[in-house]
């Protein structure tokens, strides 16, 4: 039986060209998202230019952007869900970083310019040679050529391709984004080539909380000491550096494939290690050592309470559960929040003067209108005053707006009625305003509530002798 399953693990594919195929998804998705664009609208675009979000192909301008927290909010309980659940799977299986250093080590360095190998990330080649090093150079010219391509796909999410593009043909009329691009570009190149994983080591923070995500359920790549021996003793120092010195039984060959294979460079049998970026190159190595002796691997990804304890993973549980809800909950503000989009914006506010009176005993206030169409089509706009017949609109004629434009209105409303009559001071009078698309009223009708002053009585009085 576990000779069975050892054959069926050699047959079965390697995490690492699992990875590899889940690596060209997330790329491709990467290059083609910004493309795609649904009513004239991105399916993800924060512009600075327009001030608007774009989500799923509805355009939010700047006074909605209480969206943002909830997307942040969705984007770090995924993340953390995701880690409960299968450990640091983001940063094995999408992070930008580890992809970058797969296409720059694995694909260029190791296939193209055979300068590594893939099975072997800790020795570095010999750059005193002349090939070596003139491959290093073909190497690094590649990836810069890529990381390019990576800084403006970065660029499209914040300005749109059309215009990326547009601008690129007047380069000294927008050096702010060449700017940009140069920048993001060389720290990309910096980053992959020099500091490789030192990033996820040392810089990212996502590495220092993972240890207070992780449980005993929690997916992981793991050593079982109970088949392989104990390597480590418990202060973490190596107490077994050869085949020769391990106890009778235990499994474990001292061959160091799976540390040789790390990208970076720990040794996975010492245990839980913040370094560990779950990309399960160890677990593939020793199952290809260890099914050659017809056993299954002593390294597996995998829970503590499954290769330690005999206990099945549980799934659900109270953590799993917590973020479960977390994520519905936000969700399900986030589509209440976005089905509430505006498609016209409206600001209104009152000019410094109170009122004009005058020789009639007609008393307007003036008000400032601020429209915007935040829609992807034109459309004309009227106003008028619910619930009231002394009010009247005295200066404002239906106008036709742009998409994504805004247009400043002053607006005059009136009364010849004797509304108050109040000796003392003036009266503040709530007024409604509806301005609507007269092409569409039932989708764009907007509400708002005005203060009209209506003078002191004596000031009518005086006007009237």
């Amino acid at each position: 039986m576990e000779n069975a399953k050892s054959c069926e693990s050699q047959k079965s594919t390697p995490y690492r060209i699992k990875r590899y195929y889940v690596y060209a998804l997330v790329s491709i998705l990467a290059l083609v998202v910004p493309f795609i664009r649904i009513n004239e609208n991105h399916i993800f675009l924060l512009s600075f230019d327009n001030k608007q979000l774009h989500l799923m192909g509805v355009a939010f301008d700047m006074q909605e952007l209480y969206l943002m927290p909830f997307l942040l909010m969705l984007l770090f309980l995924g993340i953390f869900a995701v880690t409960a659940i299968g450990g640091r799977a983001w940063c094995g299986w999408a992070c930008p970083q580890t992809i970058f250093r797969v296409i720059y080590r694995d694909l260029i360095e190791s296939t193209l310019l055979k300068l590594k190998r893939i099975k072997n990330k800790q020795k570095e080649p010999d750059y005193k040679n002349a090939q070596n090093a003139s491959k290093k150079v073909i190497g690094i010219i590649l990836w810069s050529i890529l990381a390019f391509i990576a800084a403006s796909d970065f660029m499209w999410y914040f300005i749109p391709p059309e215009d990326f593009f547009a601008y690129l043909q007047n380069p000294t009329e927008h050096m702010f984004l060449i700017g940009m691009v140069i920048s993001i570009a060389a720290f990309l190149i910096y980053d992959v080539v020099k500091l490789k994983e030192d990033f996820c080591v040392y810089i990212c923070p996502y590495s220092r909380v993972q240890s207070v995500l992780y449980d005993d359920n929690t997916v992981q790549a793991i050593y079982s000491t109970k088949r392989g021996g104990d390597i480590y003793n418990e202060h973490k120092e190596k107490i077994i550096f050869d085949a020769k010195e391990l106890k009778e039984g235990d499994e474990c060959t001292a061959c160091e494939a799976c540390v040789t294979v790390c990208p970076t460079h720990i040794d996975i049998r010492k245990g839980m290690q913040l370094e560990c970026i779950n990309c399960l190159e160890c677990v593939d190595a020793c199952t290809k050592v260890m099914g050659k002796l017809g056993k299954e691997s002593l390294v597996q990804w995998a829970s503590t309470n499954q290769v330690l304890k005999g206990i099945p993973t549980k799934v659900v549980r109270r953590s799993t559960v917590m973020y479960t809800i977390a994520l519905f909950i936000v969700l399900s503000l986030l589509f209440v929040m976005g089905g509430e989009k505006e498609h016209m914006l409206l600001n209104v506010n009152k000019t410094t003067q109170l009122y004009h009176i005058n020789e009639d005993n007609e008393v307007s206030n003036n008000f400032l209108f601020l429209f915007q169409n935040t829609d992807s089509k034109p459309h004309t706009y009227a106003i008028e005053i619910e619930g009231r017949e002394d009010i009247k609109i005295k200066r404002f004629t239906p106008f036709k707006l742009s998409p994504r434009k805004m247009a400043k209105k002053v607006v005059i409303l009136s009364t010849d009625k004797i509304l108050v009559n109040d000796i003392t001071k003036d009266t503040p009078i709530t007024v409604m305003v509806k301005a609507y698309a007269q092409d569409d009223p039932e989708k764009i009708t907007v509400l708002r509530k005005l203060v009209f002053i209506y003078p002191r009585a004596d000031k009518l009085k005086k006007i009237e002798k």
